[in-house]
């Protein structure tokens, strides 16, 4: 015996309108021709630099309105979104395919290391609205850090002198001074001396 039951459908209201989506003009803190021009550089002459040419990469970040210390050592295949909202300080290295999505400022001190493939994200969306807006949170990265290879970086965060954040943690929450600290999340295990 069969019995078919009639179920009445749900209208269930959208949780996010891609739609509606737009970025403020604002955001990005120039206008979308420099965005694209800055893009356009980065293809052409900065991702094509031969290895040993940091200098000339400072100085292609420098035009672009990026504060890069002297003595920083930034690899070709670095990204890095919006050059105007990043700060590098002196004899800080940036290593083999980091990503530094720079939605928002990034800070990163002097004689910081961060390892290759490391994403430092200042950016997110507004999942609790419908247009499912851009958001952008700073991130700090204060002198003497090592983040290991492949650390995630999430917006909003800091991580505090000398600590040394283990491979392939990811920090969501800031972290505190002088310590070493590993996993997902990203929490103390002992102090770094």
């Amino acid at each position: 015996m069969v019995i078919e039951v009639q179920v009445e459908e749900q209208k269930i209201p959208l949780v996010q309108n891609l739609g509606i989506y737009r970025v403020d003009p604002k955001f990005r803190g120039r206008s979308p021709l420099f965005v694209q021009f800055w893009w356009i550089i980065d293809a052409v002459f900065f991702r094509c630099s031969p290895q040993v040419m940091y200098g000339f990469r400072r100085w292609l970040l420098r035009l672009f309105g990026a504060r890069i210390g002297n003595g920083a050592l930034i690899r070709p295949s670095v990204t890095i979104t919006y050059p105007w909202k990043v700060k590098i300080g002196v004899n800080s290295q940036i290593g083999d395919d980091v990503v530094l999505y720079s939605y928002g400022d990034i800070t990163v001190g002097d004689n910081v290391v961060i390892s290759q493939k490391s994403y430092l994200c200042a950016g997110t969306h507004d999942f609790r609205s419908e247009s499912f807006g851009l958001q952008a949170f700073p991130i700090h990265i204060e002198d003497e850090v090592w983040l290991a290879a492949d650390v995630f970086v999430a917006p909003g965060v800091s991580v505090g002198r000398g600590t040394v954040v283990g491979a392939r943690s990811s920090v969501f929450a800031s972290l505190p001074a002088m310590m070493i600290c590993t996993g997902t999340p990203a929490r103390p295990v002992r102090p770094r001396r």
